[in-house]
């Protein structure tokens, strides 16, 4: 498949001057597909960046199509990592005649990224892209779990048209379904009516509040270890840190926590997708979201070079298990324990048809705390809410 058919080369100028710089920044090292190279092949890649300009279906956002472009020429000025992984900008996806035109370039890109093991990085656009990203892992017809990280759940009203307040009815609605678990992040009450709280919970995702993570980050770490697919919503960031965004609030995530929950998800093995949506040139002040948004990206790539393949197995002796006997199930709760990262996950009981159809879903991460409480005869939250979904 030929996917530079869907891209614009890259402009010269966002290149400029990057010659000159003894030391090397990231602009100077990765791989371009610039207006007079080749553009980067799959076997060279292990990351692979990708502007869509498509901002058609935003809401009270319009101009965040211009993003990517802005983001890059922060994010090249950025000194690299020690990191050995290939990185790639592939420019930006054309948009197309209509919009469902540029949501099937994206998700026949993200379909053929994953399926070369290439990790790709989005920058939108609005964020109805996620549903593009999803399409993509239905034509590989792989079950996933979503992470988004947002102040609201984007699940509008299921008759409206999809737009980037809907795009998560949409996805819900879709028939087959590849969608396992949506996880929220960092949702704000006020923003989220009751009947959304009770879909989430009669639906079996899991929501939590921007007061729980922020008082404890490393809350976030198992909710987006867990997640093939991450998007982030730039709203979710406190409009003192991220101005560039028309529908910023004074409250959310600070800068330094958005680069925090970026690297966390990039360090999982698991993920293998994330975009960055919302950003709107416009609205930003001295250029302050775009470094923001660069410097996430930055942790994305340091993540990812952080990986220590510890996907868990039963037969692996990468992993110490413990199994702890409960009095709701008399073979236990059986927890596995990373030697290489000292990350924590524990299996959820399900027959062997449910192994086998959702092989990368039931072994969750979780935290020490969780080996606690099964330890004082209490069944962690999160293996319950897999194990309903799994019986």
């Amino acid at each position: 498949m030929d996917i530079s058919i869907y891209f614009e080369p890259l402009p010269d100028e966002l290149f400029d001057g990057s010659e000159t710089i003894s030391h090397p920044r990231i602009g100077q090292q990765l791989l371009a597909n610039r207006q007079d190279a080749d553009f980067p092949e799959a076997a060279d890649v292990d990351i692979a960046l990708i502007g869509v300009d498509e901002d058609r279906a935003a809401v009270s956002n319009e101009g965040c199509a211009g993003a990517a472009n802005k983001v890059r020429k922060q994010l090249y000025r950025l000194f690299p990592g020690s990191w050995t992984a290939r990185i790639a900008d592939l420019g930006n996806i054309r948009q197309g005649f209509t919009i469902e035109d540029t949501y099937y370039a994206l998700s026949s890109t993200v379909s053929y990224l994953i399926a070369n093991k290439i990790f790709p990085v989005i920058i939108g656009g609005s964020q109805d892209l996620t549903y593009a990203m999803y399409k993509g892992y239905e034509k590989l017809e792989q079950i996933i779990n979503m992470a988004a990280v947002d102040p609201m759940f984007d699940l509008g009203e299921t008759q409206s048209e999809l737009n980037s307040h809907t795009y998560l009815s949409r996805i819900i609605m879709q028939r087959p379904n590849y969608l396992f678990n949506y996880t929220n992040l960092g949702y704000q009450t006020y923003f989220v009516d009751q009947p959304a709280l009770d879909l989430m919970k009669k639906l079996l995702f899991d929501s939590y509040r921007l007061g729980l993570l922020t008082a404890n980050m490393k809350e976030a770490e198992p909710l987006v270890r867990n997640a093939d697919l991450l998007t982030f919503d730039m709203g979710a960031i406190r409009a003192a840190d991220a101005p560039g965004n028309a529908n910023a609030g004074p409250n959310g995530f600070t800068g330094d926590q958005a680069c925090q929950i970026a690297r966390y998800a990039a360090m999982s093995d698991k993920l293998s997708s994330i975009g960055f949506f919302e950003y709107n040139p416009a609205y930003d002040r001295m250029d302050l979201t775009a470094l923001l948004l660069a410097q996430m990206i930055w942790y994305v790539f340091e993540g990812f070079n952080a990986r220590k393949k510890d996907i868990p197995s039963r037969e692996s002796d990468a992993f110490i298990r413990y199994t702890v006997p409960t009095s709701d199930f008399s073979d236990g709760i059986l927890f596995l324990k990373s030697r290489k990262s000292d990350r924590w996950w524990m299996e959820v009981i399900c027959g062997a048809d449910n192994r086998r159809k959702y092989a990368n879903h039931y072994i969750v991460p979780c935290t020490y705390e969780d080996y606690q409480t099964a330890c004082n005869n209490e069944i962690p939250d999160r293996w319950w809410q897999v194990y309903q979904k799994l019986m």
